[in-house]
């Protein structure tokens, strides 16, 4: 097994845990999660389905492991939900909580970029 699977396998199964923990505490409601969404306009219809997109997106980066081009598609979708989770903060002119959704977004970013 080479360094860079090695490494691939162990930046997905992180970033895979990180945004499943994500996915997770918006079903849960965690109020560090749904309080900032409170603040940002986010209607509470739409938090079902955003952490839906979150586990989904989770799940396809693992299940990426074995079937390449479906991670693929996974980390563009979670680079889009995350763009617009940056979009978003910003049209509500949150500035001081724009940087969260980067600490996601990154390593989506690097696991997209290994696996390609």
């Amino acid at each position: 097994m080479s360094v860079t699977l090695v490494v691939l396998v162990v930046l997905t199964v992180a970033t895979a845990a990180w945004v499943g923990f994500s996915g997770v505490s918006l079903a849960r409601r965690a109020e560090f999660v749904t309080g900032p969404l409170v603040e940002y306009g986010v209607p509470r219809s739409w938090w079902g389905p955003l952490a839906l997109a979150k586990l989904v997106g989770a799940a396809g980066l693992l299940v990426g492991l074995a079937v390449p081009a479906l991670g693929i598609a996974a980390a563009v979708g979670l680079l889009l939900y995350f763009l617009g989770a940056v979009a978003t903060i910003l049209r509500a002119r949150s500035y001081k909580t724009v940087v969260f959704p980067f600490l996601y977004l990154a390593p989506v970013a690097a696991t997209l970029a290994l696996t390609l």
